[in-house]
């Protein structure tokens, strides 16, 4: 995964800073060469890791911890401060300001234009706007086509003109279609190169379209040259911002999301994943959380959000607190999970777990046990689900057998079930501020205890 060795290496140099027992010039030293080796490895440009770690050593050296906050942690939270204002600052997606709001995609072969297109669209589609895609890349055979496809996943209309070659034309005769949408995304011809005939299209295509945004789409193995990249499109099409594809790779990706920090055309937005959904707003602040293992808790509302509406979430709380939580409550509960992705994604997002030491094969576990759980809800009446406690004896052999599973497997998820039950009803005796530290402190307790064996 990209940047996955910054982020374990910038864990490891924390942690022998919160291991230290006190800090001293010496430590901080360290601690600067630490991250500078970790960020000069994920292909930053040099200038920019020894601006970056200058500002660190000065501040850790010259400024003094408020009160009652320990030096260390302190130091920890320059690092945290200075790693966000390098990747941006605030940063984060793109408002929709007026109707219909304009995004032209620009970008280069194989950085993944059209992919990225159908991702953002759907992004809006499930905040409610109303979206429309355009194809004019008059290059690729396959480009229409290709965006149509994107265009039916995600529930998207496409407009375009197979066999046209003047890229003009195809938005002159769409143009005429967009009244009524809130967001038009327009995608375009890209080539091997920023090439003077690419360059001459670009700006045909952005007289007509007239953007209020252009988003320059770059995949993270473009290296140091993203910043001579970002400048040289932004020069021609007055890009605005950027869309980072190929986080999931194995390149480095230091290189692209930090040049294009200190460009221009800041990253909007980050691509994670080769699946559809696997996209999401670029917020530095979140972003560096990940990587010092600190969670990411806006990330993953939005994935929750994405995942279970409003009104769902509400019936679920109201079950789990009345405890009529039955194994169909855990089932909806646990699609909802699958939504959110791997579960070695969703920990990274969460305070306190990112950090953690957890082999991937364990969490891989437990991705497989909760595949196996579902066929095993697949296998059980309605009554069985809505009333757990009527399996036993003869059931159990049935459920098992019908669902490919062993006994042990069926037992496991009842288990699962009961515990949580079981949670739910300490929740009900919760009655003040008081009392709901008492149970998180006990429930801590319990985490610490279970950590070794991974039960989640």
């Amino acid at each position: 995964m990209v940047l996955e060795k910054l982020g374990s290496s910038l864990k490891s140099t924390l942690r022998k800073l919160t291991g230290a027992s006190f800090v001293d010039e010496k430590l901080i030293n360290e601690l600067v060469k630490d991250i500078q080796r970790s960020l000069l490895q994920s292909d930053v440009n040099v200038k920019l890791v020894f601006d970056v770690t200058k500002r660190i050593k000065e501040r850790a050296l010259d400024e003094k911890a408020p009160v009652g906050l320990a030096k260390k942690e302190f130091v920890v939270n320059i690092v945290y401060e200075e790693l966000v204002r390098f990747l941006g600052g605030e940063g984060g997606g793109l408002a929709i300001t007026k109707k219909p709001f304009r995004i032209m995609l620009v970008g280069l072969f194989g950085n993944g234009k059209t992919t990225t297109a159908g991702k953002l669209a759907r992004y809006y589609a499930k905040r409610n706007l109303k979206v429309a895609m355009v194809q004019t890349d008059t290059w690729r055979p396959a480009a229409y086509d290709q965006l149509v496809q994107l265009g039916k996943q995600v529930g998207v209309p496409v407009f375009g003109m197979k066999g046209e070659k003047d890229p003009q034309k195809i938005w002159e005769a769409a143009e005429k279609e967009l009244h009524g949408f809130d967001l038009v995304i327009c995608d375009t011809a890209g080539r091997d190169a920023l090439s003077d005939d690419l360059i001459e299209e670009l700006n045909r295509i952005n007289a007509v379209v007239k953007p209020d945004a252009a988003l320059l789409v770059m995949a993270a193995d473009v290296g140091q040259s993203a910043q001579q990249h970002a400048e040289a499109f932004h020069k021609a099409v007055h890009v605005n911002g950027v869309i980072i594809t190929k986080l999931d790779g194995t390149a480095k990706g230091g290189g692209a999301l930090t040049a294009c920090a200190v460009t221009e055309a800041p990253v909007r937005f980050i691509g994670t994943g080769e699946k559809i959904d696997e996209f999401e707003e670029f917020r530095p602040k979140g972003f560096v959380g990940r990587l010092l293992g600190m969670g990411d808790l806006e990330a993953l509302l939005e994935k929750a959000k994405e995942a279970i509406s409003e009104e769902q979430a509400q019936d679920l709380g109201k079950k789990f607190l009345s405890g009529s939580f039955n194994l169909l409550d855990l089932y909806e509960q646990m699609q909802a999970m699958k939504k959110m992705g791997p579960l070695n994604k969703v920990m990274k997002m969460l305070p306190g777990f990112g950090g953690l030491d957890i082999p991937k094969e364990a969490l891989d576990v437990q991705d497989e046990k909760l595949q196996r759980w579902r066929y095993l809800m697949d296998s059980m009446t309605k009554q069985e689900l809505e009333e757990p406690e009527l399996i036993s004896g003869s059931r159990l052999e049935r459920i098992a057998r019908g669902s490919g599973s062993s006994i042990a497997e069926l037992r496991g998820l009842l288990k699962q079930y009961r515990q949580s039950k079981k949670l739910m009803k300490a929740f009900k005796g919760v009655g003040s501020e008081k009392d709901m530290q008492k149970l998180m402190q006990k429930m801590q307790r319990t985490q610490l205890r279970g950590k070794k064996r991974f039960a989640f």
